[in-house]
């Protein structure tokens, strides 16, 4: 090939095939030749044999990252959440109706209050979410006869804050009928003033709701995710277990466009059988396999049908199988040698999970062959991320915990791992906590963002691009010392601010440029 020498590189074959096995952190992309401008690229790429995205990224399924608020954005974003199993059958397909019903503008999960509730009750609302406008109904819950609504000029100059809702709250309430459209929702609260607007059905029972605030958000969402009757994607996640049979049965009906068997180790024959049994009584449903890190495990797994491939192990910030058990394989590696095997084989698409920790190395993880990167840590910070955020020395936190954490095993997350009937349970993940991150939608459009300056920089008009430089040797790869590392990074600085997250930090360690 061209150019195989350190003066320009080396490319993805001679590189890897050399250096044995690699993390992100380990290398760096040498820069192409830039004869376009950086909205000149496009990000389409596809999720498995037959589903696109416009965008290439996937929420896991775990369940401190993914519920249906985060598959909803998700979505709306261009890439595509991942409903986690850690739950009952009823919870998971809750989810996934909600995805699948939602309508852009319309919340169809609102935070509902009784009239027994208090004012402290909303301050509490306030403080977790960041708005204080709640709708009240008869026992507090959707889909009850609507009686009022509370906002901030209700309570704002309220000095007893242990005062009942029922006794503050605005009765005469603006409301619209269920059917309403978008437009004409948006008409009436412009015309009223109001910063919500209640949508009830024939009974005056509460069925979701308009907001002023979401709409601005929400009014263009040109990259959303959708199927043929234009409605969101969305994936759920299923264990090798025989029972998930009729949690899979149960996923179908609700409109589950993926499946993701969520296996530590996807190469297993609970595995292959599981893939087949969909496959045959669900031909429609696109399947997505893992987790694996080696040809010969993808091997197995595209012989059993899988539509796409789920790779890393033990990669993921909170995650210590690869010390716990002394399993795996540095991502940078697997990804790249399990991407192109899977491309001798009907173009399967690689999902890359785990080891991304910045920008750079959503990246890195397109340039090594995957199409999509899954994400875990950097969205379990988002407002939309399930649970509630908290505060330790002054900073803004969000729980995060790996489904192989003690807490997770306890709570059903041994079904990904093997052990739900172990008497002593092997820890593989930990607990933790992540800094708030805002909003999944800022999140996203600014990774984006980067992410076409990247391709841009890389000589690439998009990720197919890409890949056909990765493989015919174009692509250069150049090995990174630690102190290269160091120096790519912020470094020689008293304090600096996050970019993306607005946050000052006043102590440097060695990231990526």
């Amino acid at each position: 090939m061209l150019f195989e020498n350190g003066g320009n590189g080396l490319s993805a074959e001679a590189f890897f095939d050399s250096k044995g096995g690699l993390t992100y952190h380990d290398f760096i992309l040498l820069p192409g030749h830039i004869n376009f401008g950086v909205d000149e690229v496009d990000l389409e790429t596809r999720l498995t044999r037959s589903l696109k995205l416009k965008r290439p990224t996937v929420s896991s399924p775990m369940d401190t990252v993914t519920e249906s608020k985060m598959a909803i954005y998700m979505a709306l974003c261009g890439g595509i959440g991942i409903i986690h199993y850690n739950n009952t059958i009823e919870e998971q397909t809750r989810h996934v109706r909600l995805v699948k019903r939602f309508e852009n503008g319309f919340i169809t999960d609102p935070v509902v209050l009784s009239p027994e509730n208090t004012i402290a009750d909303i301050d509490r609302i306030k403080k977790t979410y960041g708005f204080s406008g709640i709708p009240i109904t008869e026992d507090g819950k959707l889909g009850s006869k609507l009686i009022g609504i509370v906002t901030n000029r209700d309570i704002c100059f309220e000095t007893n804050r242990q005062r009942k809702v029922k006794e503050v709250m605005t009765k005469e309430v603006v409301m619209a009928p269920l059917g309403i459209t978008l437009q004409d929702g948006n008409r009436i609260l412009k015309e009223c003033k109001k910063g919500k607007l209640p949508i009830v059905d024939k009974e005056g029972r509460l069925v979701s709701l308009m907001s002023r605030t979401d709409l601005l958000k929400n009014e263009d969402f040109p990259y959303s995710s959708k199927n043929a009757t234009k409605q969101l994607l969305v994936g759920a996640a299923l264990s090798t277990k025989e029972e998930d049979r009729e949690r899979l049965e149960e996923l179908v009906k609700a409109g589950v466009d993926v499946i993701v068997i969520d296996s530590s180790q996807g190469d297993s024959v609970f595995q292959i059988n599981m893939i087949k049994y969909i496959k045959k009584k669900y031909p429609h449903i696109e399947v997505i396999g893992g987790n694996v890190v080696t040809t010969q495990q993808c091997q197995n797994l595209i012989d059993a049908g899988v539509d796409a491939l789920r790779i890393g192990m033990g990669s993921g910030s909170i995650c210590i199988t690869q010390e716990t058990l002394a399993v795996g394989r540095p991502q940078g590696s697997a990804v790249y040698h399990c991407a192109k095997f899977a491309r001798n084989y009907g173009n399967i698409p690689v999902i890359a999970d785990g080891g991304v920790s910045n920008l750079g190395h959503i990246t890195k993880a397109l340039a090594l062959g995957a199409s999509n990167v899954m994400l875990g840590a950097l969205l379990a910070g988002t407002a939309e991320a399930p649970g509630e955020y908290f505060y330790e020395g002054g900073v803004r936190l969000k729980k995060y915990r790996g489904m192989a954490s003690m807490e997770a095993l306890k709570e059903g997350g041994a079904k990904r791992y093997f052990s739900e009937g172990d008497k002593i349970k092997v820890a593989q993940g930990v607990s933790g906590a992540v800094m708030d991150r805002g909003s999944v939608v800022d999140l996203m459009e600014y990774f984006m963002q980067s992410l076409k300056h990247a391709l841009q920089d890389l000589g690439c008009r998009t990720i197919q691009d890409l890949h056909e430089a990765l493989y015919n040797g174009t692509l250069r790869f150049e090995t990174r010392s630690p102190s290269a590392q160091v120096e790519g990074g912020v470094h020689g600085l008293y304090s600096y601010k996050e970019p993306h997250l607005g946050l000052f930090k006043s102590t440097v360690t060695p990231r990526e440029g």
